[in-house]
């Protein structure tokens, strides 16, 4: 019976779910392999991966993080369909790290990925500002303002953001967010 109950389980992790809607945006985290720290030192890669299909499939970047060994984005998709427009960078990302570093195979992801769907204003400005508060979480900096792999920087020229934001008080976020 025990046996017969865990395959019904398995069956149903492996069968995500996601809902697609055009005009949604997700927030979303993806993991390295074994949270492997590649993600900075190779960040214009990755970079140059997430802009290759940005400008070939139209998708909406909002904000954005990289840290190390992952990355939380917010995204309009449009009309692409989110798990494969995720599946292609982080192939692209992968094909272009195993090149330099001249490694024939392996994993560079965990597999799937973390979304959740943005329901309103306030759980718009809650993943945002998580977003961009993410490296002082870590404790990679102090101040958001000092991680250079993040979004905060057009929104604090925008004026979104003071210059003390995230620096005076810790923030505390409830929820989930897939790390």
């Amino acid at each position: 019976m025990l046996m017969i109950i865990w395959r019904f389980v398995y069956c149903i992790m492996t069968n995500i779910r996601r809902y697609l809607n055009e005009g949604n945006l997700y927030f979303l985290t993806h993991v390295t392999y074994q949270r492997v720290n590649v993600l900075e030192s190779y960040f214009d890669m990755l970079w140059e991966s997430i802009n290759s299909y940005q400008e070939k499939d139209g998708f909406d970047l909002i904000s954005w993080v990289i840290l190390p060994d992952h990355m939380h984005l917010l995204v309009n998709p449009k009309k692409n369909n989110l798990s494969l427009l995720m599946r292609r960078i982080k192939l692209s990302f992968s094909t272009r790290y195993r090149r330099v570093c001249q490694i024939k195979s392996g994993r560079v992801w965990q597999y799937r990925f973390w979304d959740h769907i943005i329901r309103d204003q306030n759980d718009m400005n809650h993943h945002f500002d998580y977003i961009h508060y993410n490296p002082v979480k870590h404790g990679y900096v102090k101040s958001p303002f000092d991680w250079v792999y993040s979004s905060i920087h057009e929104y604090k020229e925008k004026g979104i953001y003071q210059d003390d934001w995230g620096v005076k008080n810790e923030i505390i976020f409830n929820g989930r967010f897939g790390e």
